[in-house]
C-alpha cells in the first residue's frame, strides 16, 4: 500500500494501549475546528454590509458554504494514500487560504470579485472535509469493535463545534466578524499542527470483553454531554444577560477544560497502567490493517468465522449480482479461477467501485437522503421558520437545534452499538424510527403554532443527529474500512443535494412567493410571516420521510442476515476479506 500508514511510530504499539486514546482526544480538537461551516451566519451579515451584496447573492454564498463542507470525495480518495497528518495539513492550508481571502475582502484590504469570494468560501469550508476524514477514518480503524460509539463521539463534537465558535465569538472576539474570520484562518491550522502527530493509526484492541475500554468510552460520552449542556447554558446566558468581562473569561476557561476532558484517559493510563491487560495470542487484525497501518502480521491471522458462520455468510448473499452458477460455468471452461472470480460479500472490504454497483449502497444513500436532505432544509431556514411563527429571538432556536443535533449523534452511536451487540439489530432500524418521528415533526412545523416551534426543533435536531451517527458505522460494517473514507464522503453529498432540491428550489420559491403575496407592490420583499410561508415545504418533507421509512424497511430486511453474521458472538467480527489493502 502506497503511503497508507502515516508514519513508522505507531506501527508496533500494543493493542489497547494509550496511543489510540491520545488520538481520540486529539480528534476532539480536530473536529471542533472542523465545524467552521456552521458559523457562516456569524459573519454573513458582515460580508453583506461590507461588500454591498443583496440577499440573493448572500444566499448563493451559503450554497458555496454547504458545497465546500460536504464535497469531500478528494480527501476520501486520498485517505488510503496519504498519512493522516498530511490530510490534516492540506485541510489547514484550505482554511488558511479560504478564510484568509474572506478576511482580506471583508476588511477591504484587497478588492475581489464575487466569484473569487464564492470559491474562497468553498475552499475554506472544504477544510472541514479534510479534517473530518482524517479524524474519523483513523479512529474508526483504531477502534473497529466500537464503530457506532466512535462515530457518535466524533460527529458529536462536530455538532457542538458551532456552540464552541459561538461562545468564542460572543465572549472573546467581541462579536467581531473580522476577528472570527482571522481566527478561522489562523486558529484551524494552529490547532491541527499541534495535534496532527497524535492523530495516527495504531494497532486496534480486538478484546470485546475489555470492561476498561467500555468505561473509557462511557467517560468520554458523559464528558461530551456535560460540554454540550454547558455550552447551551452559557450561550443562553450570554444572549440574555449582560455578563462582565471577568465572567466571560471564566466561562471560556471552563469550556477549554471540558474540551480537554478526553485527555484524562491517556493520562490515567500513563499514571496507573493496567498490568493485567495482555495481548491475546489469537488477536485478530482486520483485513484493512497492514504493516504500515498497525504493524500486525496478516499471516498469523486466523479465520474470524467458524463453519456455521461461514454457512450463514454464504446464505446471506444469495442476492449478490454474480451467481455461483455463472462462476462455476466459467471455471469449468478454464476461463477463471473460482476464488478470483467471486467478488467481496457484504461485510467484506469493498473498493469504492465495487460498493457503487451494490443495491444496498444505494438503498442506504436513499434512506439517508430522505432523512438528512429534509432535515438540512429546516436547518438552513430555521431563522426564517422561527420568525414566520413569531419567535423573534432565533439565537436560542439555533442553539437548541445544535444541542439536540449533538445529543442525537451521541445517542444514535451508543444506542445502536448496544442493540447491535445484544440483539444483532441492524443499525438502520434507528434511521427508520427517527424518520417516522420526523414525519410527525414536519406536520407539527406545518401547523405554524408558536407554542410548538421549540418542541418541533428539539425533535428534529435529535432525529437529524441520529441519521449521521447511524449512517457512518453502517457503511463500514456493510462495505468495510478499506475505502471507508471515500464511501463516507460520497454519502455526505446528500447534504448539498438536499439543500438544493428542498431548500433552494422548494422552500426558497414558496417563501418568496408567499412574501410577494403578503407585500403587494414591493419589488423584492424580504420577510414572510405566518404558517403559509413553509407549510407546503413541510408537507413535502413529511412525504419524503414516509418514502424513506418504506425504503428503510426493505433495506433492513436485506441486511439483517449480515448483522447476524457480523455480531453472532456479541461483538463485531470482521470477515476475512478476499482483497488485502496493499
Amino acid at each position: 500500500m502506497a503511503g497508507g500508514g502515516g508514519g513508522p511510530g505507531p506501527g508496533k504499539e500494543k493493542a489497547g494501549s494509550r496511543p489510540p486514546w491520545v488520538g481520540l482526544a486529539a480528534a476532539v480538537w480536530v473536529q471542533v475546528a472542523a465545524g467552521s461551516a456552521y458559523v457562516f451566519p456569524l459573519y454573513s451579515d458582515a460580508i453583506k454590509d461590507a461588500l454591498g451584496y443583496n440577499q440573493k447573492a448572500l444566499t448563493m454564498l451559503g450554497v458555496g458554504n454547504d458545497v465546500g463542507e460536504n464535497v469531500g470525495l478528494v480527501p476520501g480518495l486520498l485517505a488510503n494514500r496519504l498519512p493522516p497528518w498530511l490530510i490534516l495539513a492540506i485541510g489547514s492550508a484550505c482554511a488558511f487560504f479560504g478564510f484568509g481571502t474572506l478576511w482580506l475582502a471583508v476588511t477591504k484590504t484587497v478588492a475581489m470579485p464575487y466569484w473569487v469570494l464564492w470559491i474562497a468560501l468553498c475552499i475554506g469550508t472544504n477544510s472541514s472535509a479534510w479534517l473530518g476524514t482524517a479524524a474519523l477514518v483513523t479512529n474508526m480503524r483504531n477502534f473497529p469493535l466500537s464503530r457506532g460509539t466512535v462515530a457518535g463521539l466524533i460527529k458529536g463534537y462536530v455538532a457542538v463545534s458551532a456552540a464552541v465558535y459561538t461562545e468564542t465569538f460572543n465572549g472573546m472576539l467581541g462579536n467581531s466578524a473580522t476577528n472570527l474570520l482571522l481566527l478561522l484562518a489562523l486558529g484551524i491550522p494552529t490547532a491541527c499542527i499541534v495535534v496532527m502527530y497524535f492523530v495516527r493509526p495504531c494497532t486496534p484492541s480486538l478484546d470485546e470483553d475489555n470492561s476498561t475500554e467500555h468505561s473509557h468510552f462511557m467517560y468520554t460520552q458523559i464528558s461530551s454531554v456535560v460540554l454540550g449542556v454547558y455550552l447551551m447554558v452559557a450561550t443562553i446566558l450570554g444572549d440574555t444577560l449582560n455578563l462582565s468581562q471577568a465572567v466571560t473569561y471564566l466561562l471560556f476557561g471552563i469550556m477549554i477544560l471540558l474540551l480537554l476532558a478526553p485527555l484524562a484517559i491517556p493520562i490515567k493510563m500513563t499514571l496507573y497502567p493496567n498490568k493485567q491487560t495482555k495481548e491475546k495470542p489469537n488477536t485478530l487484525v482486520p483485513s484493512y490493517s497492514t504493516d504500515s497501518l498497525s504493524g500486525a502480521d496478516p499471516e498469523n491471522s486466523e479465520p474470524l468465522l467458524g463453519s456455521a458462520a461461514a454457512t450463514l455468510a454464504t446464505g446471506t448473499n444469495e442476492s449478490d449480482d454474480s451467481t455461483d452458477l455463472d462462476v462455476l460455468l466459467a471455471e469449468g471452461e478454464g476461463a477463471v479461477n473460482l476464488k478470483k472470480k467471486r467478488g467481496p460479500r457484504r461485510g467484506d472490504d469493498f473498493t469504492f467501485l465495487e460498493a457503487l454497483v451494490k443495491a444496498d449502497f444505494w438503498l442506504l444513500f436513499i434512506v439517508y437522503f430522505c432523512g438528512v436532505g429534509t432535515g438540512v432544509t429546516v436547518l438552513n431556514n430555521l431563522a426564517q421558520v422561527g420568525m414566520s411563527v413569531g419567535a423573534n429571538d432565533t439565537t436560542i432556536l439555533l442553539c437548541l437545534f445544535g444541542f439536540c443535533n449533538f445529543v442525537g449523534r451521541i445517542l444514535g452511536g451508543s444506542i445502536s452499538e448496544y442493540f447491535v451487540r445484544s440483539r444483532m439489530l441492524p443499525r438502520p432500524f434507528w434511521m427508520m424510527c427517527t424518520q417516522i418521528i420526523m414525519v410527525v415533526t414536519f406536520l407539527l412545523f406545518a401547523t405554524g403554532l408558536h407554542s410548538l416551534i421549540y418542541v418541533s426543533t428539539t425533535l428534529l435536531g435529535i432525529c437529524y443527529g441520529v441519521q449521521f451517527a447511524v449512517m457512518i458505522p453502517t457503511v463500514s460494517e456493510l462495505f468495510g474500512l478499506k475505502d471507508f473514507g471515500l464511501m463516507y464522503n460520497f454519502m455526505l453529498l446528500v447534504n448539498p443535494l438536499g439543500a438544493f432540491f428542498f431548500s433552494a428550489l422548494l422552500a426558497g420559491y414558496i417563501y418568496d412567493k408567499e412574501a410577494a403575496r403578503q407585500h403587494p407592490g414591493v419589488l423584492e420583499p424580504s420577510n414572510c410571516y405566518g404558517p403559509d410561508c413553509f407549510r407546503v415545504t413541510f408537507y413535502v418533507c413529511a412525504i419524503v420521510c414516509c418514502c424513506g421509512t418504506l425504503v428503510s424497511v426493505l433495506f433492513i430486511a436485506r441486511i439483517k442476515p449480515v448483522y447476524q453474521m457480523l455480531y453472532a458472538s456479541g461483538s463485531f467480527r470482521h470477515p476475512r476479506s478476499q482483497q488485502q489493502l496493499h
